[in-house]
């Protein structure tokens, strides 16, 4: 039993370290001489600069759903530890699924609503970048130990 839920721990610091990174790192789309993240979009054209991003509705709702899964990764971490010692023999982590189940969809969401919406901001030059792959990677983590959770009963 320690073992699945050490297990389950580094699964889900994985999780929100990949989450983390993929909000934070410029690299949501590549070109040779520019890159671009939620948060601003930088060019080494004429030397080196970056602009802030984009101020549409779709890339302040990525914003809002990438921060939103950090929280609710980060929640469902302290309460799986909270739950750990306080719950009963037997019971169940369902609040801890819920949570950590909510920052996948809120995850893909964002990846979903970047990928319809980036053709229109992103040059036809520039790719996906690691940081955006790395958004894709956190939400089956993120999903794969919210069902953990869920399904986890709690055992001497």
């Amino acid at each position: 039993m320690l073992l699945l839920l050490l297990g389950i721990v580094i699964l889900h610091i994985a999780a929100l370290v990949l989450l983390f990174i993929s909000t934070i790192v410029s690299a949501w789309s590549v070109g040779v001489t520019s890159s671009a993240d939620l948060w601003s979009n930088c060019t080494t054209a004429n030397g080196y600069h970056c602009d802030p991003a984009f101020t549409g509705e779709w890339i302040q709702a990525v914003q809002a759903l990438m921060i939103l899964s950090i929280i609710f990764s980060f929640l469902s971490l302290f309460l799986f530890f909270c739950q750990l010692f306080t719950l009963l023999k037997g019971g169940r982590f369902f609040l801890t699924g819920i949570f950590q189940i909510l920052a996948s969809l809120f995850v893909m969401t964002a990846a979903i609503i970047y990928t319809v919406m980036s053709p229109d901001w992103v040059p036809d030059s520039e790719s996906f970048g690691f940081a955006y792959i790395l958004a894709w990677v956190a939400f089956p983590l993120a999903l794969i130990s919210g069902l953990i959770y869920v399904i986890l009963r709690k055992r001497e």
